[in-house]
């Protein structure tokens, strides 16, 4: 088995939910996280010369704040067999690619053992 985390744009978790839903993977768990990816200040903005008034009229202060605040985004999860694996990955990938930076990333993670509390039912019959 294999548990698929992804974290994806607020804005893509009904589509991917459709998506996942419509490839037979109706159940998950989401949850609102905050993050950043590996973007850094360009210090190359900065300009010596410049003085307080022309710093707060440049973009150089909303670079700084949009490199360094924490994005809201949403991480889903969920266990599927190991054959179902990349297609789910597949799925997520297909409806959240835009291309830009941003789009997230996706974790394939090994689960040697599933229990279902109520019934006692392991692994696959568990999922």
């Amino acid at each position: 088995m294999k548990e698929i985390m992804a974290i994806i744009r607020m804005n893509m978790i009904n589509k991917t939910k459709d998506a996942l839903l419509k490839e037979g993977f109706p159940s998950f768990y989401c949850r609102k996280v905050m993050g950043r990816g590996k973007k850094k200040v360009d210090f190359s903005i900065f300009d010596t010369s410049l003085n307080v008034e022309d710093l707060a009229s440049s973009n150089i202060v909303g670079e700084i704040v949009e490199t360094q605040r924490l994005i809201p985004k949403r991480m889903i999860s969920l266990v599927v067999n190991d054959e179902d694996a990349e297609k789910v990955v597949k799925t997520i990938i297909d409806i959240n690619i835009t291309g830009n930076p941003g789009d997230g990333k996706i974790f394939v993670m090994d689960i040697p053992e599933t229990i279902r509390i109520r019934t006692g039912e392991v692994n696959e019959e568990a999922i």
